[in-house]
């Protein structure tokens, strides 16, 4: 079931499960007053299908590791995803520092986008929402390519790139979710939660 089709008043009860172990998307919930109740990376295949878009994959990829999860009837589970596209070409976490390179030169000077998918699990019930932004990178410099690649911030990011980090020099613009780009659209994330029955607001004191 996807979407808001029905929703559960807060429960004070209720435990929160975060599927994935990026400490960016712990960092992001901490601004709304989030603080999961565990970390449970899901551990699921994330090759993308033969022909598969980055939008579908990105769905599929943030459903998946929500029903990974195993959960308690009183735990909400929230997972997401987050996918560079470069035209019809997923660009996914890169495998070592050549790879990394390729990414950043295939995105250099040139706009992209950014999809994260957040997929919020109850029971047998999901909620779902995917957000879409354009991101432009500069026209990158030797020097700014090896100085970035040193820093070893690629590692472990979507694209090669966190925009939250040293890569934010690089991103002269940018038109969507900037907390989507770096992992976690907060406003979507938000809606979800409170669908689910996460009583959100009374963890802000």
């Amino acid at each position: 079931m996807q979407g808001a089709t029905m929703t559960f008043s807060p429960d004070p009860v209720c435990k929160l499960i975060l599927g994935s172990a990026s400490p960016r998307r712990r960092e992001l919930l901490a601004q709304i007053g989030v603080v999961a109740d565990d970390i449970r990376p899901p551990d699921i295949d994330e090759t993308p299908h033969k022909a598969e878009l980055p939008r579908p994959y990105c769905i599929r990829m943030a459903r998946q590791k929500a029903q990974a999860i195993n959960s308690g009837a009183d735990e909400i589970v929230l997972s997401a995803d987050t996918t560079v596209a470069l035209g019809r070409r997923i660009l996914g976490k890169p495998a070592d520092v050549g790879e990394a390179a390729e990414f950043l030169l295939a995105l250099s000077g040139r706009r992209h986008r950014v999809i994260t998918a957040v997929a919020v699990r109850r029971g047998d019930q999901i909620w779902q929402r995917d957000v879409l932004s354009h991101v432009k990178m500069k026209r990158l410099s030797d020097m700014e390519l090896n100085g970035y690649l040193a820093t070893n911030d690629w590692q472990g990011k979507a694209g090669g790139y966190g925009i939250q980090g040293p890569a934010g020099a690089l991103i002269p613009w940018l038109s969507g979710s900037f907390t989507g780009v770096v992992g976690l659209p907060l406003a979507e994330t938000a809606t979800l939660l409170q669908a689910a029955g996460y009583p959100l607001w009374r963890q802000i004191t």
